[in-house]
Parts: C-alpha cells; sequence; structure tokens
C-alpha cells in the first residue's frame, strides 16, 4: 500500500494543510491514518477523494453539499439514486455558471474591442 505525508497531498491537490485538517475536523474526510510518530499518513484511497472534494470544491459546491454527499456516500450503495441526484443538480449549477461567465466575458471582449478601436488612428 501506498502512503502519502502531508506535504505531499497538498503537492498533489493543491489544498493547504489547513483546509486538510479543516476537512478531516468537519468530516469531509475519514478519520486519516497515523503513523507511529503520530503524524498523518495519506492513502491512495484519501487521495482520490481528495482530488475529488477538490473538483466539487473548484466547481462551487457548498460545503454543506459536499457533507450531504459524503455522508450519502458512506450510507452505501442504497444512496447512489440520492447521490445521482445531487450531483446531476450540481452538474447543472455549473452549466448555469459557465453561461454567466460566457455573458460577462462577451461583456469584457466588447469593452476591450471599444478600447482597441479608441487606439486605432483615423483612417
Amino acid at each position: 500500500m501506498t502512503f502519502y505525508s502531508p506535504g505531499q497531498v497538498v503537492d498533489k491537490t493543491g489544498f493547504s494543510l489547513d483546509t486538510l485538517r479543516y476537512y478531516e475536523r468537519i468530516g469531509l474526510l475519514q478519520e486519516i491514518g497515523r503513523t507511529a510518530g503520530g503524524r498523518r499518513r495519506f492513502t491512495e484511497t484519501d487521495l482520490l477523494w481528495l482530488l475529488l472534494l477538490r473538483c466539487l470544491r473548484d466547481s462551487g459546491m457548498p460545503i454543506a453539499q459536499m457533507l450531504r454527499f459524503v455522508e450519502l456516500t458512506r450510507g452505501g450503495d442504497d444512496t447512489i439514486p440520492d447521490r445521482l441526484t445531487l450531483l446531476e443538480e450540481h452538474d447543472q449549477q455549473i452549466d448555469k455558471q459557465i453561461a454567466r461567465l460566457r455573458a460577462n466575458q462577451q461583456q469584457i471582449q466588447t469593452k476591450i474591442r471599444h478600447y482597441r478601436s479608441k487606439l486605432q488612428p483615423d483612417r
């Protein structure tokens, strides 16, 4: 079995040590194993879970929804329909967020064209 130090997990996930501790404290992570000296040691499963949490967080899922997803996941296969619903709803929110970003980008690009036209010498 492969184990990762907290520093390696920080490098691989982009989460800070404080975030890792926070996620463990609030229950987004199962209790992390420890070395004989008391240092956290993460498994490949822990790392993959953290990468999923990174995806959910980076795509705008609120912590409360992430906690609900974790709760459902720990509930076994009977919760798969609820997990699917939660992820589908989040996917719809991402679509809306992308649409808002595209609209904002279009407005910014319009302003860029306007300013560039001001820099063009009259022909």
